[in-house]
């Protein structure tokens, strides 16, 4: 498939993007090349090799979310730099 002037003034235009006429020759020239090598890229038999969704292996890292044992509040609130009726006391923020 080879993309023309035309094809990239559309794509400009649906994504409100003005550009010279130097401009898009260049781009149709560059966006070109991309496209074509993506085309060379099809040509690979691939029908050996599984479909992956990432490059690397990845493994899903969160827990389940259950309810566990809590510290007790007083050891939570040890190093609370300012305390209020069990809780800390932080600076008021909005006004």
């Amino acid at each position: 498939m080879k993309l023309t002037i035309k094809d990239v003034e559309h794509v400009a235009k649906l994504a409100r993007l003005k550009f010279d006429g130097k401009e898009i020759e260049e781009l149709t020239s560059q966006l070109d090349s991309i496209i074509s090598y993506i085309e060379k890229m099809n040509e690979l038999d691939t029908s050996q090799v599984e479909p992956t969704s990432h490059v690397i292996d990845m493994k899903n890292v969160f827990r389940p979310d259950e309810v566990g044992v809590s510290l007790p509040r007083e050891d939570t609130l040890k190093n609370a730099p300012v305390q209020e009726n069990g809780f800390f006391k932080v600076p008021k923020i909005i006004e």
